[in-house]
């Protein structure tokens, strides 16, 4: 179990042996993942009107288009655990990549609206399963003094895949000449969307070829020799007493399994507990609102298209300078300072964009707008928010979901946890457009600034510092 006590000092000292390079460069190939899982899910947002023309798709049809890829989400993650206990994080991550490739081929090439939403759900299971191994590995290769910056590299993939999804999206339909326009091959413009990340994929592929399996895998499996090797690639100073202490956490006399999550009386341990809150409190806080109807959101208050596809891009060029901030700080102030003084900044930014929006107002021709200076504070708080969230609650949390969790409990807390996360995520999702209908968009930025406050709350009570920590003192 993780200690209560005082998050320490505001720097952890490098230790001498350190091999930083090959780190760094070991956690950004994983780091591929993220981007797919990134890279995916933000790839439909200019597709849409495409497959709406192709297949003759009604609302509702769209709509599961849409969805479906966060139903493959959640099953994806909750398999991944065990896969990744069973065969390996490598060859998970092998195997991610090829069904990212399948799927990246099969949604370029449907027939129809069915199979393309099957392409979809599986493309999905490899997101989830993304969202779980690559967080995961990084952890269990990376020294402690560089685990927060490492962990956080697989964030800065995540949303790069968003950003690079998106401009791919204008790039491809600004050359096809419109998103069903043909184009190579007599192919749409919008099945051109889905079939760049071929690219990206067969990346993954070769990266894991290449990529060391996890210390913490090896010795599960008795492979201490290779584990002791890996080990030495990034911290010269690892000895055998380290395997120890690894070996110590595997004793137990079966392999891992989701039983073990549970304590003496069949109820979930607390620390599986506050993981599962982490990742439900993530989504919670309507994150992927500003990123799945970010234009709906400020066309419904008076934008013009434009002008909201223009704010889309700059919310998303925030958040990746959040993420380097984020990178900057995560090992030298720690984990629970970011999720604290995160989660304050996104309760004071949700609620300044909550007043804004409720003085939109409609006027006689019908058209609603925020008159002044109301919309510049909504653009600036709402950009705000999305700082506040990418510098603390987007990477840290990845970080810790990837070890606060003791080595024999690992593969199987993360996907349970991870699937809590996507499960959240598609609530926030199909609960959004009802929301800004019925009770307009104030009302729905003041529920997720509730939920914000829920997290300082839940933070100053529950959660623990892991900085600096080696995963075996979990």
């Amino acid at each position: 179990m993780l200690r209560h006590g005082s998050i320490g000092p505001m720097s952890t000292p490098t230790p001498a042996g350190l091999h930083t390079g090959a780190a760094v460069r070991v956690a950004s190939a994983a780091s591929l993942g993220g981007f797919l899982f990134g890279f995916d899910s933000a790839v439909i947002n200019g597709a849409v009107p495409g497959i709406e023309a192709s297949f003759h798709a009604g609302s509702a049809g769209t709509g599961f288009a849409v969805a479906s890829i966060l139903l493959g989400c959640a099953a994806g993650a909750w398999f991944a655990g065990r896969l990744a206990d069973r065969i390996g994080r490598r060859r998970l991550m092998l195997l991610t990549g090829l069904v990212f490739a399948l799927t990246a081929l099969w949604t370029g090439w449907v027939g129809s609206v069915g199979a393309f939403n099957l392409a979809r759900f599986l493309s999905g299971m490899a997101v989830g399963a993304a969202s779980v191994v690559s967080p995961a590995y990084i952890a269990e290769i990376a020294p402690p003094a560089l685990r927060g910056r490492l962990s956080a590299l697989n964030q800065m993939g995540v949303v790069l895949g968003i950003f690079v999804a998106l401009l791919s999206d204008d790039v491809i339909a600004a050359w096809a000449g419109g998103i069903s326009a043909p184009f190579w091959l007599g192919l749409e413009g919008w099945r051109w969307m889905f079939l760049v990340e071929l690219l990206p994929a067969l990346l993954l592929m070769a990266a894991a070829l290449w990529l060391p399996e996890s210390p913490r895998h090896l010795v599960a499996t008795g492979r201490e020799a290779e584990a002791l090797a890996v080990m030495r690639r990034f911290d010269g100073g690892v000895g055998p007493a380290q395997i120890e202490a690894i070996r110590a956490t595997f004793a137990q006399a079966h392999a891992p399994r989701l039983r073990d999550l549970l304590d003496g009386h069949g109820r979930l341990l607390p620390l599986v507990w506050t993981g599962i809150a982490l990742s439900c409190l993530q989504q919670l806080v309507g994150i992927n609102v500003i990123f799945y109807y970010g234009t709906t959101l400020w066309k419904a208050v008076g934008f013009a298209t434009g002008d909201s596809l223009a704010i889309n891009i700059l919310s998303g060029a925030i958040n990746i300078a959040a993420t380097l901030v984020a990178i900057a700080l995560i090992d030298r102030i720690g984990r629970r300072p970011l999720l604290l003084w995160g989660a304050v900044g996104m309760t004071l930014t949700l609620s300044l964009l909550a007043l804004a929006l409720s003085m939109a107002h409609t006027d006689a021709a019908g058209h609603v707008a925020l008159p002044a200076p109301w919309g510049l504070v909504a653009l600036l708080a709402a950009n705000a928010y999305v700082f506040a969230f990418g510098v603390s609650w987007g990477p840290a949390v990845w970080t810790l979901l990837g070890e606060m969790f003791p080595n024999r409990l690992r593969g199987s807390a993360l996907a349970v946890a991870v699937t809590a996360q996507w499960l959240a995520n598609w609530l926030v999702t199909v609960s959004f457009p009802p929301l800004l209908r019925g009770l307009g968009p104030a009302v729905a930025y003041a529920l997720y600034a509730g939920f914000a406050a829920l997290a300082v709350v839940f933070v100053m009570r529950r959660v623990q510092e892991t900085r600096g920590r080696a995963l075996e003192d979990m």
